[in-house]
């Protein structure tokens, strides 16, 4: 092999090393842009674990939430972990809403957690099952300030069983 043709083949040799650097390069970027342009900015994301005896319908869930912007939108879910042994295919609760001003609105939601036919929906983790139920796809807060959520149980159970955690997650759209 003549000198001129090893230093071409080392040059060539480099040159696919630092086209594969560029490629990683670029790849990488590309990947940092896409998933830190599809992340959501989570405004609140907390679940509280239920009594494991049951939850008590006098015990109340809370959630504080500091807004400062009343023009971005949010989509405001429900979280519900159940145990696979929840007897019952739905759970309804009551949802208080106090606001900045001091006014209070009480909703009644119903969350369905099984299909007609008795399969779960959510995700199943071993004996528990996990949903997030879209409350409102498009939230704006009217007023800047302290908000407070209050989840309440309301199946007509003093104590109810197989709820094994709940929560709220809010999410500032783009």
């Amino acid at each position: 092999m003549s000198m001129e043709t090893a230093i071409m083949i080392r040059s060539i040799i480099i040159m696919s090393r630092s086209m594969l650097r560029l490629k990683f390069l670029v790849v990488f970027v590309l990947f940092l842009m896409l998933f830190s342009g599809c992340r959501q900015n989570v405004l609140l994301d907390e679940n509280l674990a239920v009594d494991a005896k049951g939850w008590d319908y006098r015990n109340r869930a809370g959630f504080e939430l500091v807004v400062d912007d009343t023009t971005a939108l949010h989509a405001f879910y429900l979280n519900v972990r159940q145990k696979e042994t929840y007897r019952f295919s739905n759970l309804y609760v009551f949802l208080h809403t106090s606001f900045p001003n001091g006014t209070i609105t009480h909703d009644t939601i119903e969350c369905v957690l099984a299909r007609p036919d008795g399969k779960w929906l959510g995700k199943s983790s071993g004996n528990y099952i996990s949903n997030q139920i879209l409350l409102n796809e498009s939230l704006r807060f009217p007023l800047s300030g302290q908000y407070r959520f209050e989840i309440e149980q309301a199946m007509r159970e003093e104590k109810l069983q197989g709820i094994t955690d709940i929560g709220i997650r809010i999410e500032t759209l783009k």
